[in-house]
């Protein structure tokens, strides 16, 4: 079964038809918010709002481990995460889709692991490549299929938030070889590594990265561009969850 997390701008998905609700209880305490469960077209699929209804939890309070606990214990196998980004590389400006292929991650503080004991030892996965490629691939098809402006390939370089960064903090991550910034990524696939759920991401970039562009960030700017990608976004999970 195939889990959509929504990040920012798809906290809703009133095209799905709703078959039911889950509050799960996890031994990490409660998700975002109950899980959805719903069909599109032949296929059944739960849908998550990262930060909540009503869009309430920024970044660094989200319970990630309960959020994919809960996934994984109604059934859940592949999850598709929504991200929307800054992007730092000049061919990933505001408007175009990014499937990422690496990350890095700044955050701290943040409940990175379930700890899980393997034959007595620490399970210190394999994350060498954190997506799934057979995902990754379908959401390119997707993407071709959509005919929208897209990047195959992205390193999506994770900060802490809920504040945007500086320019010398985006200059910093172009210089260890990030494309895009974005706040979420973070323990999320980490944590999909270790309950062995198929993970893979669509980002929309909203956004320059700090000090990329002229003008100042605004985040009406933001959310407009956000709002004008979410039909697009809704466009591509339709064709990815029907291949």
């Amino acid at each position: 079964m195939l889990a959509i997390i929504g990040g920012s701008g798809l906290n809703q998905f009133p095209e799905l038809e709703i078959v039911g609700e889950q509050k799960v209880q996890t031994p990490y305490g409660d998700c975002s918010a109950p899980l959805t469960f719903a069909r599109l077209r032949d296929l059944q699929l739960v849908f998550l709002p990262r930060h909540g209804q009503g869009h309430k939890l920024p970044p660094h309070q989200i319970n990630y481990r309960a959020n994919m606990w809960a996934l994984k214990d109604v059934g859940v196998t592949r999850v598709l995460a929504v991200n929307a980004v800054g992007g730092i590389n000049s061919t990933m400006g505001p408007g175009v889709f990014v499937v990422p292929h690496q990350i890095i991650d700044y955050t701290y503080g943040r409940e990175q692991s379930y700890n899980f004991l393997t034959d007595g030892y620490i399970n210190h996965i394999d994350f060498t490549h954190p997506y799934s490629q057979v995902m990754r691939q379908q959401l390119i098809a997707s993407l071709l299929a959509a005919n929208l402006r897209f990047q195959e390939r992205g390193v999506y370089a994770c900060t802490q938030g809920p504040r945007l960064e500086t320019a010398a903090e985006v200059l910093r991550l172009r210089r260890d070889g990030c494309d895009l910034v974005g706040m979420t990524a973070m323990p999320e696939a980490a944590l999909a590594r270790e309950l062995g759920l198929e993970y893979a991401a669509l980002c929309l970039v909203v956004n320059w990265a700090a000090g990329l562009d002229s003008n100042e960030l605004n985040m009406e700017d933001i959310l407009k561009t956000l709002a004008a990608g979410m039909a697009d976004i809704k466009k591509t999970i339709f064709i990815f969850a029907n291949q």
